[in-house]
């Protein structure tokens, strides 16, 4: 267990860092050090909030154990599992808090087949003393509470599902108190789905134990920080929808870029730029079920009518649109609190790319495309021949005018590089000659149009008047220039200069030279700093590589969770968490530096080149 921390509230918010997650590949909740439930949604991700007093702490509702005048608390997880263990100290004594959405006893989380049963236990038991602990569950926009034998059943405004609470004793009255001594120990049960029962067995965490234990020791880590790798596949697992593969970017929606600012966007849904690396991290460490189901539901996603979308749902279709919920006051008083995500129909050309490189990696594993869908691929392919040089959105959905983005053309190069090889590979209709002539021709107009010789780096967007960007560091990455090639260096070189947020942090760019339409500062990005590792290998300097990637690993709070953003003044947490992309950056980026560190040639080099 590590050290002891002082409880403590920023503005009457636990911060964000102090919380960790669990979940049964249908939802999840995020759980507080103090013992209170920050975020939770049932019976899915994407479903209205059952609890969100990270968003709002009168009006977000609350599923509290709360320990009276507790004073310190410390998490940890069981190892191998995504069970999370919370102990909380007071002068009245020491609690411990086990909480877990429970699977089904010989559960596989490979397959099709529900692994959760709709339940969210927790369990208390008092390690000495005789503390007060407080139960309680207040539903977001209030309940109507009905006894039962066991419990409560409760039906609940604006939720598509009743549900009830199960104890393992009687209680006097709700909400409860709970008389407990040393070595006695109480559980509270909050389910969803119809027929689930009460846990019966002694320990109700047996069976969720012994499936976490089994997915969890598949996992190939030759890799450096494998405590924080292994933390990072399961945290990708747990924002996995195990019934059909899609991943979620984060598990909230609202937690704020900025405090007091409204960079605050709806997360729990699935974007095909992210399919691209966590199929690709998943892969390289043992994973390749998770990355065949997530290729699979891109797939049948881009496969439906009309042009793909850059973010869908969890089902495959278009995320809903945003709207603005009137009655929450945000995280820290940070409004607006958003729901869905227009970014799902604003037109970013990189989607061309991403979809073909999901295709690509299918391919790698054994896929095969049926004919109707090769003709949509061909179809991408042909519409990114032109799509390059046209202004859009870009990879950070700026809500500015569209500029023709560099990282965007980049992936139109993507799109047609990744055309011709399957074209070739696997005999597919297609002109594969002129594709790669086409993609060539993106490249060289990337290292001539993007260039800014008195900078001396590639920039932000095709022509002058162009800012800095660190997704340029996502060049190598996907296979458009080498690391080490002269200007890919020099940018480097230049975001390492002025994009630099301190602490080995980088700013994803410059709002006053690359206007958002969203305005105001943010933190720093933390998927860019693991990109500046990765390149760092790619160019021979892998011990600067290795110190980096320390660096940034410290940034992960007790439980080795990470957020989308640091605050690089504070340290504290920023964005939506646990973010799913922050934790691919991590895994990429050790297993580039277990290669190099085993003598193997840097996979973003020149000399390793596949072309």
């Amino acid at each position: 267990m590590g050290d002891w921390r002082p409880l403590h509230q920023v503005e009457g918010y636990p911060p964000i860092e102090e919380h960790g997650l669990v979940g049964d590949g249908a939802t999840c909740a995020l759980v507080a050090r103090d013992g209170s439930v920050g975020f939770l949604c049932v019976p899915r991700f994407d479903s209205p909030p059952l609890v969100c007093p990270l968003l709002d702490r009168q009006a977000g509702g609350e599923f509290r154990l709360v320990v009276a005048a507790a004073e310190e608390g410390r998490q940890r997880y069981l190892p191998g599992t995504a069970v999370l263990v919370t102990e909380i100290r007071s002068p009245a004594g020491t609690v411990r808090i086990t909480d877990g959405m429970l699977l089904r006893a010989g559960a596989v989380l490979e397959e099709e087949a529900p692994a959760g049963t709709g339940t969210f236990l927790r369990m208390v038991e008092v390690l000495h003393g005789r503390p007060e602990i407080s139960l309680s569950l207040e539903p977001r926009g209030g309940a109507t509470v009905h006894p039962t034998g066991d419990g409560l059943r409760l039906s609940c405004p604006g939720q598509r599902v009743e549900v009830a609470l199960r104890w393992s004793r009687p209680l006097d009255a709700w909400p409860a108190v709970l008389r407990l001594r040393a070595g006695d120990r109480f559980w509270v049960a909050l389910q969803w789905e119809p027929g689930a029962g009460a846990p019966t067995a002694a320990d109700p965490f047996a069976d969720t134990v012994r499936v976490w234990r089994r997915w969890s020791a598949a996992l190939h880590l030759e890799v450096p920080r494998r405590d924080l790798v292994h933390r990072s596949a399961i945290t990708l697992k747990l924002l996995d929808h195990f019934a059909n593969g899609a991943i979620v970017a984060a598990a909230t929606s609202s937690l704020p870029e900025r405090i007091g600012g409204d960079r605050n966007w709806d997360y729990r849904y699935a974007w095909v730029r992210d399919a691209a690396y966590t199929v690709f991290a998943l892969r390289r460490i043992g994973l390749p079920e998770e990355a065949g189901g997530f290729l699979t539901w891109v797939l049948e996603a881009v496969d439906s009518p009309g042009s793909p979308h850059v973010v869908y749902d969890i089902d495959g279709h278009a995320a809903p649109r945003e709207i603005v919920d009137p009655l929450l006051s945000g995280y820290r008083h940070s409004a607006p609190v958003r729901w869905g995500n227009d970014a799902s129909y604003q037109v970013q050309h990189d989607v061309f790319g991403e979809v073909l490189d999901c295709a690509f990696q299918w391919a790698a594993t054994g896929g095969t495309f049926a004919p109707g869908l090769w003709g949509r691929l061909r179809a991408l392919a042909e519409a990114s021949r032109d799509a390059w040089a046209r202004p859009d959105h870009g990879i950070w959905e700026v809500r500015a005018p569209p500029r023709p983005f560099t990282y965007s053309a980049a992936m139109c190069q993507v799109a047609l590089d990744r055309a011709a090889r399957l074209s070739r590979r696997l005999r597919l209709p297609g002109d594969p000659l002129r594709w790669e002539q086409d993609a060539l021709t993106i490249t060289r107009r990337i290292l001539t149009d993007a260039w800014d010789p008195q900078m001396c780096t590639l920039t932000e967007h095709l022509g002058p008047g162009s800012g800095l960007d660190a997704s340029l560091l996502a060049l190598p990455l996907r296979r458009v220039l080498p690391a080490d090639h002269p200007k890919m260096a020099a940018t480097c070189r230049a975001i390492a200069a002025r994009l630099d947020a301190g602490g080995g942090l980088l700013y994803r760019y410059l709002p006053e030279e690359s206007p958002d339409g969203v305005g105001g500062a943010e933190g720093a990005f933390l998927l860019c700093s693991f990109w500046f590792v990765d390149n760092l290998v790619g160019q021979g300097r892998v011990e600067e590589a290795a110190a980096l990637f320390e660096r940034l690993c410290s940034y992960a709070n007790e439980l080795g969770l990470l957020p989308e953003q640091i605050d690089p003044g504070t340290g504290a947490f920023l964005g939506n968490f646990p973010q799913g992309l922050s934790h691919v950056g991590l895994v990429s980026s050790a297993v580039l530096l277990g290669r190099a560190a085993h003598g193997l040639n840097p996979e973003l080099s020149t000399h390793a080149w596949f072309r």
